[in-house]
């Protein structure tokens, strides 16, 4: 899938989202919604955020029940729940990939605007091939060869968005902590160095460095990123990692909280250039 275009968990966030306003449109409860295709309340609220696939013949009983009798627009809404419900490609990788990660995958390749902050190491789509052996390695210890190789690859698949010819404009805030954190031997952080300098001479990347000298900033809850879509029905979303799960926040006052972060990490660090020379200087020390 190329970026910017509007994977399956998009197209499900999507006509959740349509088929939201058309229930409150009607003043329709959730429960009663929930009931009219046999299913409880919090399977019609998962329905609308998009964290679940669709039935048509649920889809079907909705827009009954929601009025919408004018064939044409049953087609759209029943033609973009079929489209919802194929899989993203990479689907192949659900193997060797946490059950909640896909999601992420899908929402990262159809954003306009992937706006980030790492502390730990650097991100994913920023990652050499090397360097990212290294950090898999690390994050997947007892896993076999093979495996490692497969969440290599698939992170490799995902960079390619951002050389893509819709790419999505990309910021990043890198911690020094992630710039000075070795993983691998000297070569490969001497080439993950390198890289960054190399990727953010892009015009679609603005990478910042939030450098030791600062002290405390507004990154102390860790590391996020916010996705932000082309399309003007999709609200932003946060996504936060945990060591079992993750988070994805939609609430327009949840996803004000990050953006101001962010914002507040961005003013507050040196801009592009002067990351570019801390980023040098890193590199002749190593």
């Amino acid at each position: 899938m190329s970026a910017g275009e509007p994977g399956s968990v998009v197209r499900r966030m999507l006509l959740g989202s349509q088929l939201r306003r058309l229930r409150e449109a009607r003043g329709i409860t959730r429960e009663a919604a929930g009931y009219s295709i046999r299913a409880s309340e919090s399977k019609i609220s998962r329905m609308e955020l998009g964290r679940v696939s669709f039935k048509t013949r649920d889809v079907e009983d909705l827009l009954t029940l929601y009025g919408i009798t004018d064939e044409q627009e049953r087609a759209s809404l029943l033609s973009l729940a079929k489209e919802a419900n194929v899989a993203g490609w990479w689907h192949s990788y659900s193997d060797v990939l946490p059950s909640w990660f896909p999601t992420y995958v899908g929402l990262e390749g159809a954003a306009s605007l992937i706006r980030a902050y790492e502390v730990q190491f650097v991100h994913g789509l920023l990652q050499t091939e090397a360097y990212a052996h290294a950090v898999v390695r690390r994050g997947m210890q007892g896993a076999s060869e093979a495996d490692v190789e497969r969440r290599v690859a698939l992170r490799l698949e995902r960079q390619k968005y951002l050389v893509d010819e819709r790419a999505p404009d990309f910021h990043i805030v890198l911690d020094e902590a992630a710039l000075r954190r070795p993983y691998g031997d000297r070569e490969v952080m001497r080439g993950q160095l390198q890289h960054l300098i190399e990727i953010s001479e892009r015009p679609n990347v603005r990478l910042q460095v939030m450098p030791f000298s600062l002290g405390g900033h507004s990154g102390e809850s860790g590391a996020f990123t916010i996705l932000s879509f082309p399309e003007s029905d999709l609200s932003d979303v946060v996504y936060l990692e945990q060591l079992t799960s993750a988070l994805y926040l939609d609430k327009p006052e949840d996803v004000a909280q990050y953006e101001k972060a962010l914002k507040e990490l961005q003013s507050d660090s040196p801009g592009p250039s002067e990351s570019r020379d801390l980023l040098r200087g890193l590199l002749q020390l190593s």
